[in-house]
């Protein structure tokens, strides 16, 4: 018998390795192993099955099936976990929304993705209904809560995993099937979709896993939140794919941090540089046992060198990793291994496992080592497209690669150093000024704790070099000290311009520096032109 003779159904299924399988076929290898710890609740990896299966089967009896979208807008938890599996289960399209996001903006997303179905969190279902009213989605056939069902017409996720006798269908799932639509904010007005399919999550897990070291005997926190693609698909779901242990937090609340990582005997933590850092000058950093601690992940933003070297110096027994990339690559696009920390800091590192990367001009032409340009990719990470968008599907993809929107510059032995987002290059007088060197100038102040650079609109210097600087509590620095420290080291033009200190900075909930936010907040600096130092 050939295997054209055979039914497709039975081909497609039996070949089929999507993120439901990678649970299932852990749960058959390791059923007793630790999957997930979230509060008091320890649950095995057979018993995070079988909940999410009920899960699943519940849902397809209330109407949700293959190519439904169904929003997830809700802070970590076990719940959270368990919705993500039980969708995946089904075919369905999961939506993850940002907690922190306004009624008009969900109802966005709610009304361009489609959904059919929401499972929001207890604490956000104000929200939820209030964007519901301004939506206009089809006829939603789930309505679920995690953390409690306190209102009418809602039920309670939890209470969907104890229903027995559902059957859990089984679609015909290929590839390149949507699996999830995740929401990126970019430069313009409104949020793009951009399509997950198996093919591409499942081959940057396997990026993710070789490249980042990680193992079956893992333990790691996931404190960064699952809406955003970095926890969930370079971490929460290659730990499930390996039957590792994920201990779940609501945040990264850095006390919590360092209990976790002492009560649970931590491995693995990820987390940007804004939080290294508040675990760094945290109080209980040197009394806690960290010693389980092996594995270190940062991205969302370049690690300052001088917070790296302090990393390095405080915990010897840590290998670091920077992983760089973004929402649409899903989202590891470059690697920095531990060898090369030192010896290329500052660095993105090289292409990873399957990933191929060059920097390109305006006209799509590779540059030279150690010319700035537009980095781009190719490779099966890659998303499939825009959701709903065939031309800014089309711009992305233009030539055969995607096109990320940062620049950077590689050198030639291929590692990648990333410039600066093309909207934060700051033009001051016709030269352009890139906000994360004079950020890295600054952090080597020895009284800062956190920096921020950008431009604001200025008469003369179209964009004035603008910094707004954290510093260490107790510590008497003015802003001219910082000017002083910036002139000795950068090039006149490069210098801020203006200078202010703050008590922090504004964050989103994946510790990523809000520098829109900012550049709003201090856009009255350059009004008066005199103002400029």
């Amino acid at each position: 018998m050939t295997a054209s003779s055979l039914p497709a159904v039975d081909i497609v299924r039996a070949r089929r390795h999507g993120i439901a399988d990678l649970l299932s076929r852990t749960a058959a290898r390791l059923p007793d192993r630790t999957a997930v710890v979230h509060g008091g609740l320890r649950q095995t990896y057979a018993e995070l099955d079988a909940v999410v299966s009920r899960t699943a089967g519940a849902l397809a009896a209330r109407g949700v099936a293959k190519g439904d979208r169904v929003v997830l807008f809700a802070r970590n938890s076990h719940g959270y976990v368990v919705a993500y599996f039980a969708l995946a289960r089904l075919g369905a399209v999961s939506v993850p929304v940002n907690f922190m996001l306004t009624p008009p903006e969900v109802a966005y997303v709610l009304d361009h993705s489609g959904a059919v179905g929401v499972i929001a969190g207890a604490d956000l279902l104000d929200t939820t209904e209030a964007a519901l009213t301004q939506a206009a989605p089809p006829r939603l056939v789930l309505r679920a809560a995690i953390g409690g069902a306190q209102k009418t017409g809602w039920e309670e996720l939890a209470a969907l995993g104890e229903e027995r006798g559902h059957p859990v269908p089984e679609p015909a799932l290929h590839d390149d099937d949507p699996v999830q639509l995740l929401y990126t904010s970019g430069t313009e007005s409104r949020p793009k979709g951009a399509v997950m399919t198996s093919r591409n999550l499942v081959a940057q897990y396997l990026t993710a896993i070789v490249d980042g070291g990680m193992s079956a005997d893992d333990v790691e926190i996931h404190a960064l939140p699952l809406y955003h693609c970095a926890q969930l698909h370079a971490f929460l779901t290659p730990d499930i794919y390996l039957g590792a242990t994920s201990v779940i937090l609501p945040a990264p609340d850095p006390a919590a941090l360092l209990a976790t990582i002492e009560a649970e005997r931590v491995t693995k933590l990820f987390a940007p540089p804004t939080v290294w850092i508040s675990l760094l000058h945290h109080p209980e950093f040197t009394e806690r046992d960290l010693s389980s601690l092996r594995k270190g992940y940062y991205g969302a933003a370049a690690m300052p060198v001088p917070v790296l070297a302090e990393l390095r110096r405080r915990l010897q027994g840590l290998a670091l990793y920077n992983f760089y990339g973004q929402t649409e690559m899903s989202p590891i696009a470059t690697v920095l291994g531990p060898a090369d920390q030192e010896r290329k800091a500052g660095s993105a590192g090289r292409a990873a496992l399957n990933v191929e990367t060059r920097v390109v001009d305006e006209d799509d032409r590779p540059v030279p080592p150690g010319t700035v340009g537009e980095i781009t990719h190719r490779g099966p990470h890659t998303l499939f497209g825009y959701w709903r968008d065939p031309e800014r599907t089309a711009e992305a993809f233009r030539g055969g690669w995607f096109h990320s929107g940062d620049l950077g510059v590689m050198d030639e032995e291929g590692y990648l150093t990333v410039v600066d987002r093309k909207k934060d290059m700051v033009n001051s007088g016709g030269e352009n000024v890139s906000g994360r060197e004079v950020e890295e100038v600054i952090h080597a102040h020895p009284a800062v704790t956190e920096a921020a650079v950008f431009g604001v609109p200025h008469p003369y210097w179209i964009e004035a070099v603008t910094a707004v600087v954290v510093v260490e509590p107790g510590r008497r620095v003015g802003a001219e000290d910082i000017v002083a420290h910036c002139r000795e080291r950068l090039a006149g033009f490069k210098v801020p311009k203006y200078v202010a200190l703050a008590e922090s900075l504004p964050k989103n909930p994946s510790g990523k520096i809000l520098k829109r936010q900012l550049r709003d907040d201090y856009a009255h600096l350059g009004e008066d032109s005199e103002r400029g130092m």
